[in-house]
């Protein structure tokens, strides 16, 4: 396990070099004032097993929409079971379309470092980020992002099958709400500007096999009261899980069959 300390923050990774010695102080201070008001802290786990463990440890992305009623495969109440050591998390890693999605994953991440070379496209297996302001969180990333002004972003890779017209649907011009949560808790957590997704849809018909992709792009300003909406959710969660009570019951909207 390797544990290294993040201050990666707007310009100060970037290829770009200051323009003024003005700039360059700028930037100094920046980092110096960003060391002191908080620390997001970026684990490799050694192999997936420890990963696995490491999840138990706080919320992460695919489990935060869990806690506004948004997770169409979890309620709030099970996430809590699992976060107290009630259940058990199942491993769904040798699943045919998880299988399908974690062999993708780095074919798309090429794909899009081909699509957009404005981006610096950085990813290392197994990673959870942290972050001093929200101690019950954990982002494991598919990859983060530098733009030509060194802003920091966030990478998310889904693909998913289309099976009926309602889950087309959720894609059309949007990402799905538990996808959505999941980009924000990542932008909190890493402090990231702006988030990147790119989805490949397949679907079968007649025989054949057709396969969509899209692309979402969107800024940390104009999510930021459902980011901070949202984390404000979590931490409440968190207590009950703290206290060991069991949380008032939320519907998923849509009902896993």
């Amino acid at each position: 396990m390797v544990v290294s300390v993040w201050v990666l923050k707007k310009s100060a990774v970037t290829g770009r070099q200051p323009s003024s010695t003005q700039e360059k102080i700028n930037q100094l201070k920046y980092r110096e004032n960003l060391r002191k008001s908080q620390m997001i802290t970026k684990t490799i786990l050694s192999n997936h097993e420890e990963w696995l463990k490491n999840r138990k440890n706080g919320i992460g992305g695919s489990e935060i929409a869990a806690v506004i009623g948004k997770n169409p495969y979890m309620t709030n109440v099970e996430l809590w079971e699992l976060k107290t050591g009630r259940k058990e998390a199942k491993d769904i890693s040798n699943l045919p379309y998880i299988k399908y999605g974690t062999q993708a994953e780095p074919l798309l991440r090429e794909l899009f470092r081909l699509d957009f070379p404005e981006y610096q496209v950085r990813y290392e297996e197994n990673n959870s980020f942290r972050n001093d302001k929200y101690p019950w969180a954990q982002a494991s990333v598919d990859g983060w992002l530098f733009d030509g002004d060194g802003r920091l972003g966030i990478w998310e890779c889904k693909t998913t099958n289309i099976l009926n017209g309602n889950m087309r649907k959720r894609w059309n011009r949007q990402i799905p709400d538990h996808y959505y949560c999941q980009c924000l808790l990542y932008m909190a957590v890493l402090e990231a500007d702006f988030c990147e997704l790119k989805a490949q849809l397949k679907s079968e018909y007649a025989g054949e096999v057709f396969v969509q992709t899209k692309h979402y792009h969107f800024e940390r300003k104009d999510v930021k009261e459902d980011m901070e909406y949202l984390m404000k959710e979590g931490k409440r969660f968190w207590g009950y899980v703290e206290r060991d009570e069991c949380p008032p019951l939320i519907l998923p909207d849509v009902i896993r069959r």
